[in-house]
Parts: structure tokens; C-alpha cells; sequence
């Protein structure tokens, strides 16, 4: 069982048609006031803890989510249940509302988002105890959850994965620090993991993790140990419709491998192959596919056999 905590939310995502960076004069940036008129407006369902858990659903892992939500989150928790996602864990807390995120893309894949907590404000009062798990999830949460569940993992000495992504500036130095230092798997995007060796004034993260797994866009990703680093390489989408999610399902396909005890370079490829299913559909978790698509999409891209079961 794979245990995910992080954000549930639904995203607003809104698609410009143009390219931020024509708007921003660099000598004014100490007193930005933009407003860009947007082309689409979608609401889906998201959140790093629901994404991640709907992909791992579609690779047959056994899946939990640890999460609070608002009173309106009924037809977004039927969605998770019948893709296959335990969300006994999720605490409803009536009379808030569910986590709502506000993402803008333009035509460079940049974005920009604003993100209200809502009912994610009492994230921090939860347990992971009563799931028997063998790993555990850690994504962008209330902060104060995020060193919750780490002190959790590392008392009941369950391995987990370290992923800060857009709480990066509200965790302390020092929390960081205790966050990452126990980690069974950090991953970040490069920009991160550049921030995180800024942070906590150490260039060597290996001394401290077991895996660290930087995501490079278009450029694939890099998986590291203290034995070997591992160059990804991305796999091709038939189209780009959307980038949002496409780190989740990296996630959940990583994590799918690995919890199988695949090598992990395959675990990486099975990550890339994952985030082309989420960049082909609008929203972060309206893709499908079964066992036997996803085999033969991997070995199109990667010229091998990819042996996995349920």
C-alpha cells in the first residue's frame, strides 16, 4: 500500500495566449500590475495528493489518501473510489470548502498560480496510523502537515518520499533540513533542487537521501544514488494539451515501478511514459489506460520490454 498525503483541490486552470515574459518590464518588476485576458477557463479536479493517487490507481497499486477537504468534495471522492483509490482517510470538515487552485499557462508552458488552503488549513491534525503502508508520500501540503507526517514516518520508521514543490518557501531552513534528512526518495524539479541545496547550505543531498530524482521538462529527468546517476530520457506525447499534472504522474509512475522493485532507470522511464498520458488531456486527471496500453506506449519509446504486473 502506497500512502499519499498532500493537497486535494480543484483546479481552475486558464489557458493565455500569449507569453508572460512580453508583459514584465524588468525595471518594474518592484511594482507588478497585470491582468491577462485568458482564452479558457476549466474546473477539474486535482491537487498533488488526488493526481498522484488517481495515476497510481491506474497501474493497480493498492493507493490511500490522508487528506482534509471541504463539504463539497462528495463527487470528486466518488471519482478517486471508483478509480480504484482508498479515501477513507480523507476528513471532510463541513462548512469550509475544498482547496482551490488558480493555474494560468501561456504559450512557453510557464505558469502562474494562486492557491487558497481552504479545509487543507486542518491537514495537520491527522494520523497515518491505521494503514498499514510501505511507503509513504509526502507532497505539498499545510507546512505544518508536511512536518507532521515526516515526524510520523520517521517514529514508525516508514520510508517515505520528500516532494516540497510549491511549499519550498514557507518551510523553515531547519525544517527542511529534518524533512530531507530521512528521506527515502527526494524529488524536485531543477529549479528546486538548486533552492534546496541553497537552503540547507549543502551541495552533497545524496549524503543524506537514498534516491534524488530531479525532473528536467523536456529534457527528461535525472535519478541519483551514492552508486550511480541515471539520465532519463522524456517520452514523446502525441500532443501537448496541457503540462499541469505532469510531475504527479511522473510521481505515481516512478513509484509504481519502484514499489515493484524495478531497477530504477526503468522506474524513471515508467515516470516519463506516465507524464505524457497527463500532458495529453486537459486537467490533471482525466487520463486513462490500461496495463497492456501503458506496456506497449513504454516500449515505443524505449525500444524495450516493460515486465509489469498487478
Amino acid at each position: 500500500m502506497i500512502l499519499v498525503t498532500g493537497s486535494l483541490a480543484f483546479d481552475h486552470i486558464m489557458d493565455f495566449p500569449g507569453k508572460f515574459a512580453d508583459h514584465i518590464l524588468p525595471d518594474k518588476i518592484h511594482q507588478i500590475n497585470l491582468s491577462f485576458l485568458v482564452n479558457n477557463l476549466s474546473k477539474q479536479k486535482g491537487g498533488n495528493a488526488g493526481n498522484i493517487a488517481y495515476t497510481l490507481a491506474l497501474f493497480g497499486c493498492p493507493v490511500a489518501i490522508v487528506g482534509s477537504v471541504g463539504g463539497d468534495f462528495s463527487e470528486y471522492a466518488n471519482f478517486l473510489q471508483d478509480a480504484g483509490v482508498d479515501v477513507s482517510k480523507i476528513k471532510i470538515i463541513e462548512g469550509d470548502s475544498t482547496s482551490s487552485a488558480f493555474i494560468m499557462t501561456d504559450l512557453a508552458d510557464n505558469q502562474i498560480t494562486a492557491f487558497y488552503p481552504g479545509a487543507m488549513n486542518e491537514a495537520s491534525s491527522l494520523s497515518l496510523s491505521g494503514v498499514q503502508s510501505d511507503l509513504v508520500v509526502i507532497s505539498p501540503n499545510d507546512p505544518n502537515a508536511m512536518v507532521n507526517f515526516v515526524k510520523q514516518c520517521q517514529i514508525s520508521h516508514t520510508p517515505y518520499m520528500f516532494d516540497p514543490g510549491m511549499q519550498l518557501p514557507v518551510l523553515s531552513d531547519e525544517q527542511l533540513l529534518q524533512e530531507i534528512s530521512a528521506a527515502e526518495i527526494l524529488v524536485g524539479n531543477d529549479y528546486e533542487m538548486e533552492l534546496i541545496k541553497q537552503r540547507i547550505k549543502d551541495q552533497t543531498l545524496l549524503k543524506k537521501i537514498k534516491i534524488l530524482i530531479t525532473t528536467l521538462g523536456e529534457k527528461g529527468s535525472l535519478i541519483q544514488t551514492k552508486e550511480q546517476t541515471i539520465q532519463v530520457n522524456p517520452a514523446k506525447p502525441d500532443q501537448v494539451l496541457d503540462p499541469t499534472g505532469a510531475g504527479d504522474a511522473y510521481r505515481a509512475g516512478f513509484l509504481a515501478g519502484y514499489i515493484k522493485n524495478l531497477d530504477l532507470k526503468t522506474c524513471g522511464q515508467m515516470g516519463s511514459v506516465a507524464a505524457c498520458y497527463a500532458i495529453e488531456k486537459y486537467g490533471t486527471t482525466n487520463h486513462k489506460f490500461s496495463i497492456l496500453e501503458f506496456c506497449q506506449r513504454y516500449k515505443e519509446n524505449f525500444g524495450e520490454e516493460l515486465n509489469y504486473e498487478i
